[in-house]
């Protein structure tokens, strides 16, 4: 068994190296490969609205939208793209001196705008493909009762729920590291991001694409229209906006992100696995 897995404090030293490599990369490559990673899980969101659309129970469709939803992180992780809630593990390295913390600002501003673009672009193209028009337009409906209930949110409500998201995203990431063939790492990732998307936790880059997605679909007055008989109000389909998406969710929900992975993942594993390590190195010396 311990030849098929890496052990826990072996995930940590992978993790401290990935960060380092990660914040080496050249600003092109960490803007493409943020792109990328954007459009994934834009991808990933897409086709969870579409598997769900018609599912009247809550929590068989949030069920079956976490499988699906999972494939957006498995392309992540096994194509090297850049993910911006993943990479709040490189405070790991940072915390052992492996990477600069200005190197890591400069990895999170970059590979979080090419998030936006990647998540931006998917959201065009499906609307521009007539996908929203599925099932009589209800697509596109739900689509935009999904972003309205977003926007809807409290700043509080936002940023914890994207604290406990994040907290679960990492994990995956985490746990991905353990794994020395393909298939353990698919598995490490499917199980956190099942949960966390059953649990209807707030993800920042999911909501790239949910929100301008919901933006886009609002402008066709019939799914407008549709989306009242799922009970999106006037009023609140009036809050969908560009400036409730930045200012109601994604500044919130994305400061969630950032305290779930820095904090409750990263610094924890830290201070179990490498900062202990340090310690007891001091200790031994200062015994010499």
């Amino acid at each position: 068994m311990d030849n098929m897995i890496h052990s826990p404090a072996e995930i940590a030293n992978r993790i401290v190296e990935t960060g380092r490599k990660k914040t080496d990369l050249p600003v092109r490559n960490m803007l493409l490969l943020g792109i990328l990673a954007g459009a994934f899980i834009a991808f990933a969101s897409q086709g969870s609205n579409v598997a769900i659309h018609t599912i009247e129970s809550v929590g068989v469709g949030k069920a079956l939208a976490g499988a699906i939803f999972s494939t957006g992180l498995m392309m992540v992780v096994i194509t090297g793209a850049e993910l911006f809630t993943g990479n709040m593990l490189i405070i790991v390295s940072c915390m052992e001196g492996k990477s600069r913390w200005l190197n890591m600002l400069k990895s999170w501003i970059f590979v979080y705008t090419g998030n936006f673009l990647g998540s931006l672009l998917i959201a065009g193209l499906i609307f521009l493909s007539g996908q929203f028009q599925f099932s009589g337009g209800m697509l596109g409906a739900f689509t935009i009762k999904t972003a309205v209930y977003k926007v809807n949110l409290t700043f509080s409500n936002a940023f914890f729920m994207g604290v406990l998201c994040n907290w679960l995203v990492c994990m995956a990431v985490w746990m991905a590291q353990a794994a020395k063939d393909m298939a353990g790492k698919l598995l490490a990732v499917f199980f956190p991001i099942w949960l966390f998307i059953t649990s209807g936790f707030e993800h920042s880059v999911a909501n790239m694409y949910y929100i301008p997605a919901g933006i886009f679909a609002k402008a066709n007055p019939a799914w407008a229209e549709a989306a009242a008989s799922l009970g999106v109000t006037a009023e609140k389909l009036q809050a969908l906006n560009w400036q409730n998406f930045f200012l109601k969710n994604l500044i919130p929900v994305t400061l969630g992100n950032m305290v779930g992975g820095t904090v409750f993942v990263g610094l924890m594993f830290w201070l179990v696995f490498l900062h202990r390590k340090k310690v007891q190195g001091l200790a031994s010396e200062e015994n010499a």
